[in-house]
């Protein structure tokens, strides 16, 4: 390896750089279940959203070991995040040490409405600090806005999918709207 990727000037991380970021690959290639086959199989997701994902995470990294303040993922970029540290070897031996040239590392929030605000400005930040070195804003659909990343945090949980289904609300309103009316229709039909 080249040494550490160096810090983003005042235009931006430079293209070299920012190829060898996005280059990296994160544990064995040689394997079935890949880094991106094992985020998209562990997400649900296709194996477009998770290479997407992976590169965003990477992007996620190199800010967090440039910036002044500490930043703070999207919900996506995260769970790569915490993925990538189940591969110790690869992100403590290699990844962090020779490509970032920093130890990054993952703290939980401590709870409570101020570590609530903190989270929000630290992820606004990020945000903006993304566009500011790569030179374009975070894609939307993986780096939502502040409303929206922080509003589904609670909701959250993971789901063993040989128990249990998964239904969205609204396929569910609208069973519930057709059931409702078909018994609404019966009952007209019904002589007294």
């Amino acid at each position: 390896m080249e040494g550490p990727l160096p810090a983003p000037s005042e235009e931006g991380i430079s293209i070299e750089a920012h190829k060898r970021l996005i280059a990296y690959s994160i544990g064995p290639q040689n394997i079935d279940l890949t880094f991106r086959n094992r985020v998209a199989h562990e997400n649900g997701w296709g194996i477009g959203m998770a290479e997407r994902a992976v590169q965003e995470y990477k992007r996620f990294a190199y800010l967090c070991a440039h910036s002044p303040i500490p930043c703070t993922p999207s919900m996506e970029v995260d769970q790569v995040w915490h993925m990538h540290m189940t591969y110790t070897h690869d992100y403590w031996g290699t990844f962090c040490p020779e490509l970032l040239g920093y130890q990054l590392h993952h703290g939980p929030t401590e709870g409570g409405e101020e570590e609530d605000e903190k989270h929000v400005e630290q992820y606004d930040y990020t945000l903006h600090y993304y566009e500011q070195v790569f030179g374009r804003p975070p894609p939307s659909d993986l780096w939502p806005s502040s409303e929206k990343r922080f509003s589904s945090f609670p909701h959250l949980r993971w789901v063993n999918l040989s128990e249990y289904s998964i239904t969205p609300k609204s396929k569910i309103y609208l069973a519930m709207m057709m059931t409702a009316a078909v018994f609404f229709m019966l009952g007209t039909q019904v002589p007294v």
